[in-house]
């Protein structure tokens, strides 16, 4: 076997078979992972009913404006677990009865919560909260007699170690 030459590569309908069942199967596994982590990872729930919604939109809109025209603005400081709150006007701290503070992520909901905080002061409200690193959408309703007094909406980023 001194002088036996090594055969030339021939590409057989085998190798083409496994090289269409490789490439097809690395695309379809990948479609399948990213279908399983588009649909675990957000509801796409937005609203219930969204013919609902959109009846309702105008109303909101006013009430909104509404509420915005009054001056009472809200100034929100995380500070490890302690979650502070300040409401006030131009003319200084505004006297409301409750303050409740939901956190929901932007994509999914799984780790969304609500926070009741207790009132210190006139306009001043805190609680103790492990606030997770990450975007949160911050909603805040104050309300006084029943009545909302307050309503704002931030995106927050909340840096740290904190798991």
């Amino acid at each position: 076997m001194i002088g036996a030459e090594k055969k030339p590569f021939t590409l057989t309908g085998w190798h083409m078979l496994a090289i269409m069942l490789s490439f097809f199967g690395v695309i379809i596994s990948v479609n399948f992972f990213m279908a399983y982590k588009a649909v675990s990872s957000w509801s796409g729930l937005v609203v219930p009913n969204t013919y609902v919604a959109s009846q309702q939109f105008n109303a909101k809109v006013a009430a909104e404006r509404a509420l915005a025209a009054t001056g009472v603005i809200g100034n929100l400081k995380i500070d490890g677990t302690s979650v502070r709150y300040e409401v006030s006007d131009p003319d200084g701290a505004v006297a409301a009865d409750t303050l409740v503070l939901s956190f929901r992520r932007p994509v999914g909901d799984s780790q969304d919560f609500t926070l009741t905080l207790e009132p210190q002061a006139q306009g001043i409200f805190t609680a103790q909260h492990d606030i997770r690193p990450g975007h949160w959408i911050i909603e805040a309703v104050a309300t006084r007699g029943g009545n909302p007094i307050l309503h704002q909406t931030r995106r927050i980023a909340v840096h740290g170690e904190r798991s």
